[in-house]
């Protein structure tokens, strides 16, 4: 496949040194950009101050002039450094003094404390007579300038206090006997002075104030999904801290998780059940049967959600159900799935058009489908497409080539202590990163979890000039006269088929990875479902089209996972849709028929047939013969297909997503049965993920299961939490906003994650 072009004929093909060199300009001009990128959003207001004084350079060869180097010029000075740490370059040439024309009067300087300590013990040595000297070895932290052998090393003029011969202070316990030192200094000064350490009084609120802050606090217990354990309110610093705002602390936590947490849940459950008794019928979406993350999460219990979504676009949360650490059998999700529906429903089952489910569509939901006629039920397509890589990876023999070249290649660097030396070393000299190339765990089957192998594709690509330069070291050549499985990763390295082959294989697993993003963030309709599909079979034969590939095998596995997911109700939703409406010759926005196959139009036909009553049927096939000739009215038509731009995301999205099922409920009227299918179709879900829940909460909740009355007080707080991120279309996860927090934390370089994590190919 891809490998083909290792053994073409064409003149003048690329060595290894030209595809390392071409890498590393592409990564120097990403850094470049990055850079930029960050330095003109810190100018907007939005980053660190020191963007203003520093600038970023792109230094050139001088022989070729491509793109060598980056560095930061001192907009002030002229001088140049580094770009590998922004935030320490601004500490050391900035504030500590070294640029010799900024300005430091406008940082802030806040005194020490150890001036003030030092004032309360020069006060007290004046109100004590020599006669009654309890004063110990005072120790001014001012004045320490060296800790070396349990020897402190005291300077200033205030040492002077005591025996001018005594130069060092011995504490047994070496430096961290100088908090200790200066507690008890505390305790002897409070019984010397007592009036004069009165702590400071705190404020004094009205019960309505100490309500009011109590109820916010308890609300950002039960919506911070977990994250924040209920223990941590005794925790002796928040203590303090609650005392200093005058708060009472005492019982507060059996507070919140009792009286309040009744109280809130009440709340909560009564305006989701009033919701979903509004709506006229809804899907019920359950994720978790499929999901090893969860299972990891809560140390092997299966968790599995369930929302409720409803027609105007929002979701309800409804329950979280434990289904152990064995493998889930279809008739116990079937059953789990129908006493879902009948909870939520009651009697009056048909408000249930259907349940899309991340596992089950062959079995459970196709039973479900048949014992209901009016239930239309979906598998999520994030697992369909996921999917994918797991399948190109068992069908496309290059896969494991790949992987197999990357071990070997990984494991030798990572393995041979002076190669592994030296790779970190032109690591850390090219990329100001020292890590090892990251390789699955052995227990893993490569071929079956593929993505465990994406971290280590990334590696050896974004590392390609830092392998050549180990490769060119005395070591590393006497390495290979002596082993003969260094000899073969040299092989292996200077073959460009191998950079080939690896770049085709990334940029396949990085193009689907792409799609499933997209579909988590957009959270499609099954309407979207034939289109979404369609853009990829473009994009996978452009694919293979640059890599040489052989077409034949890799539409046979796409269309394989195709037909897995394909359900009837993606073609209905789809010519349904007024969003899809295509405007013909005259002028008419007409439905998408010519897109479909003809099995698929059959399918349309057969599933509005099901759907609808024995005396509708007919009276729905000939609408649908009327809508497909007539369409809708173009002024309505472009109305409804009106984009606007994202302002997060730049992205132009629907201006108003509700509009398809507005016009069939209002402009449309004259279609009364093919109608009252469409708005029951085109609002379905085509994804059950609704949010993501961090580890730390599943695991607790997985811990309470042996206490009932544990249990439903983290079932409930649960039901709080998943509440409130639908409310505000939360969709993230906690570990993954502190995880980018903390990669912007000490420098407001957080773009430079993304330069180095998108590092061109070769």
């Amino acid at each position: 496949m891809a490998s083909t072009n290792s053994t073409s004929t064409e003149p003048d093909p690329l060595t290894p040194s030209v595809v390392v060199d071409d890498v590393a300009v592409r990564a120097v001009n990403k850094r470049y950009e990055g850079l930029l990128t960050v330095r003109t959003r810190a100018i907007k207001g939005k980053g660190a101050w020191y963007w203003a004084h520093l600038e970023p350079i792109l230094l050139r060869s001088p022989d070729s002039g491509e793109p060598k180097s980056v560095k930061l010029r001192c907009s002030l000075c002229d001088s140049l450094f580094s770009a590998s740490n922004p935030s320490r370059t601004a500490s050391e040439h900035l504030k500590r003094g070294t640029c010799p024309n900024f300005n430091h009067s406008s940082l802030p300087s806040p005194s020490p404390i150890s001036t003030v300590l030092s004032d309360s013990k020069n006060n007290n040595r004046k109100r004590t007579s020599p006669n009654q000297n309890h004063s110990l070895p005072m120790v001014d932290y001012s004045h320490v300038v060296q800790v070396q052998d349990h020897d402190v090393v005291v300077g200033g003029a205030n040492h002077h206090h005591h025996n001018q011969s005594q130069q060092h202070l011995v504490l047994s316990g070496g430096k961290d006997d100088l908090c200790a030192l200066a507690v008890f200094e505390d305790s002897v000064k409070k019984l010397k002075s007592p009036k004069n350490f009165s702590p400071v009084s705190p404020p004094d609120l009205s019960k309505e104030q100490v309500d009011s802050a109590v109820e916010l606090l308890a609300d950002w217990f039960f919506e911070a999904s977990g994250s924040v354990p209920l223990s941590a309110i005794e925790h002796p610093k928040f203590q303090a801290f609650l005392a200093q705002l005058g708060l009472p602390n005492a019982m507060l936590r059996r507070e919140i998780s009792g009286s309040r947490l009744e109280d809130r849940f009440g709340v909560v459950k009564a305006e989701s059940e009033a919701r979903i008794r509004e709506a006229m019928f809804f899907q019920v979406g359950s994720e978790g049967w499929k999901s090893k993350e969860w299972r990891c999460c809560s140390e092997g219990d299966g968790l599995v959600k369930f929302v409720v979504n409803l027609p105007n676009g929002t979701s309800v949360f409804q329950k979280v159900v434990f289904c152990g650490g064995g493998v889930v059998s279809a008739k116990y999700a079937e059953e789990v799935l129908w006493e879902t529906v009948v909870g939520v429903c009651g009697s009056v089952v048909q408000r249930c058009v259907g349940i899309v489910a991340d596992r089950f569509k062959a079995k459970a939901l196709r039973n479900l489908e048949v014992q209901n006629h009016w239930m239309v039920n979906v598998s999520c397509q994030l697992q369909g497409f996921s999917g994918l890589i797991k399948d190109f990876s068992k069908g496309l023999p290059l896969f494991r080539v790949v992987a197999e070249n990357c071990l070997k290649v990984a494991n030798f660097i990572n393995n041979e202590s002076q190669v592994r030396n030296s790779f970190l070393r032109y690591r850390m000299q090219e990329l100001e990163y020292a890590g090892l190339v990251r390789v699955p765990s052995p227990k893993c089957d490569v071929l079956k979890d593929f993505v465990s192998v994406f971290p280590m594709l990334e590696d050896i690509l974004s590392c390609a000039r830092v392998i050549q330069m180990v490769m060119l070291e005395d070591t590393f050549k006497v390495a290979c006269m002596e082993d003969p499985l260094a000899r073969e990763v040299v092989g292996i390295i200077q073959n460009e088929g191998f950079w080939n082959d690896l770049e085709a294989v990334y940029s396949l697993v990085k193009l689907i990875r792409g799609v499933v993003q997209d579909i988590e963030a957009e959270r499609p309709l099954i309407g979207r479902c034939l289109p979404l599909w369609e853009e990829v079979r473009t994009k996978v034969k452009e694919w293979c089209a640059k890599y040489n590939a052989v077409e034949e095998p890799v539409e046979k596995i796409l269309e394989k996972r195709f037909r897995k997911n394909y359900h009837p109700a993606w073609s209905a939703a789809f010519i349904l849709d007024p969003f899809y409406l295509i405007k013909d010759t005259s002028g008419k926005y007409l439905p998408p028929f010519k897109y479909l196959t003809r099995e698929q139009e059959k399918d349309v036909d057969k599933l509005l047939t099901r759907l609808a009553s024995r005396e509708e049927a007919h009276v729905v096939l000939m609408e649908l013969m009327k809508w497909r000739s007539e369409g809708l009215d173009p002024l309505y038509a472009q109305a409804v297909q009106m984009k606007q731009r994202d302002p997060i995301t730049g992205k132009m999205k629907v201006a108003n997503p509700l509009s398809s099922r507005l016009v069939w409920e209002t402009c449309l009227s004259e279609f009364k049965s093919l109608g009252k299918l469409a708005v029951r179709l085109i609002f379905l879900h085509a994804t059950s993920c609704g949010f993501k829940s961090n580890c730390s909460f599943m695991r607790r909740i997985s811990s309470y299961k042996h206490s009932s009355v544990s249990l439903e007080r983290a079932q409930k707080m649960a039901y709080i939490a998943a509440h409130a991120k639908l409310e505000r279309r939360d969709f993230s996860n906690e570990e993954e906003k502190e995880a980018e927090l903390l990669a912007m934390a000490g420098s407001d370089d957080g773009m430079l994650a993304e330069v180095f994590a998108d590092t061109p190919l070769v």
